[in-house]
């Protein structure tokens, strides 16, 4: 039979590496069903500062609050086996009585003294006397079940039905209890009232900890707000600076288109032409200015914004409806950028006569939701799965709406 290294209380599961503790967490808890285990408590020493941790979850607190990680397992050098039946008080006088010289006699034996009615009880229940009075002595001689759960766990002892025998003046001193109930009771006062203690100063200590934590993912959450709020700023001024240009490239087509209109009535009036310089057209500009756009991603932007242009030349006659058409895209686009997990947002029927009245009647609309990452299934449905929702073309999108809604010279030409 192994040896047991500790005591596990069989109610909360807690280890305990002495019948002293088990005594002080039974009083603290009321839980009385301990039994004898093989695993030892762990006894894990800081490298650093040398404080001893009994479990894990003590060595994770423990690197949080000093940031020490480093342990030493030394529990196999402070493992030491539990006696249960071994009388403390008995060592040192058998060692006095065999220090008194040869001519001492052996110390007089004698049945220990149990509840009558307990025992009583067991010996009704068919249990021998002799198990009986050994469970109910080693049980404590507090109740029934813990002597029957005393015999539980010791049954395969080969010394289970012999009669147990402890020292005459063990057995004077069992017989007068060590205190009163009402010293026992300030006992139990006194341990309850020092466990208190110790859960409120380690719930301060952890709330401290906790607070220690609040302030540096606080810190973090600010500077993290202040990068994006940093890029947000680059962005915007980035798309200020491409709708300027796009208004200046319009505005150089419009003085373009009437220098050519004002050339052709001249001629047509029989009129001299004007100076050649004055009305040259200037394209290699605007065409150079071209890779000066910042939008993110460059290649999917500059398709979403050829795309609306195209959308407002193929239909320049019918500007309000062009006009709802982009404001549905804006709608389409913000939808799925607030609500990435809702379906019903990434799901457009193309049989649903709003959507055709507004979007599918006109030329370029479906294309632009494509280049948004909607697919077709089939002949009814445009699907934006999930896994393909892109945050970025999304923004880019609504930045291209904003700008062509906003813009009255976008796509003039």
């Amino acid at each position: 039979m192994a040896t047991g290294l500790s005591l596990r209380c069989g109610d909360c599961g807690a280890q305990l590496k002495s019948v002293e503790e088990a005594q002080q967490h039974a009083e603290l808890t009321s839980h009385t069903n301990f039994s004898e285990s093989t695993e030892a408590v762990l006894n894990l020493v800081c490298s650093l500062c040398g404080k001893p941790c009994r479990s894990k979850t003590e060595t994770d607190l423990h690197t949080k609050r000093t940031g020490h990680a480093e342990f030493v397992d030394r529990t196999d050098e402070a493992a030491k086996p539990i006696d249960l039946e071994a009388p403390k008080k008995s060592e040192p006088e058998s060692a006095s009585a065999g220090a008194g010289g040869e001519g001492s006699q052996t110390e007089e034996m004698v049945v220990p003294d149990v509840d009558k009615s307990l025992l009583e009880q067991l010996e009704s229940m068919g249990f021998p006397p002799a198990r009986a009075t050994r469970a109910l002595h080693y049980s404590g001689n507090s109740s029934v079940e813990a002597a029957i759960n005393w015999v539980a766990e010791h049954e395969d002892d080969p010394d289970i039905d012999e009669m147990p025998m402890v020292p005459a003046n063990t057995k004077m001193d069992i017989d007068k209890p060590s205190l009163t109930p009402e010293e026992v009771k300030i006992k139990a006062q006194e341990l309850r009232e020092r466990a208190r203690k110790k859960k409120e100063e380690e719930e301060k200590r952890m709330e401290r900890e906790r607070e220690k934590e609040r302030i540096r993912i606080g810190k973090e959450l600010l500077e993290a707000k202040r990068i994006e709020e940093d890029n947000e700023r680059k962005r915007i001024i980035a798309l200020r600076k491409a709708e300027k240009e796009e208004e200046k490239r319009a505005r150089e087509k419009i003085r373009q288109r009437l220098e050519e209109d004002k050339a052709e009535r001249r001629r047509k009036l029989g009129l001299p032409p004007e100076e050649p310089g004055s009305s040259k057209p200037a394209p290699p500009p605007v065409q150079e200015k071209k890779t000066l756009l910042p939008i993110r991603p460059a290649t999917k932007a500059e398709r979403m914004r050829d795309c609306l242009r195209s959308l407002k030349q193929n239909h320049k006659d019918e500007d309000a409806k062009v006009k709802r058409a982009f404001q549905t895209l804006l709608t389409y686009a913000g939808n799925v950028a607030r609500n990435p997990d809702e379906e019903k947002f990434r799901k457009i029927r193309l049989n649903n006569q709003a959507f055709q009245d507004r979007i599918g009647c006109l030329r370029g609309g479906i294309e632009f939701l494509e280049l948004c990452g909607f697919q077709k299934e089939g002949d009814e449905l445009l699907f934006l799965p999930r896994d393909k929702v892109d945050m970025a073309v999304l923004n880019s999108a609504g930045s291209e709406l904003n700008s062509a809604i906003a813009n009255p010279f976008f796509g003039v030409l």
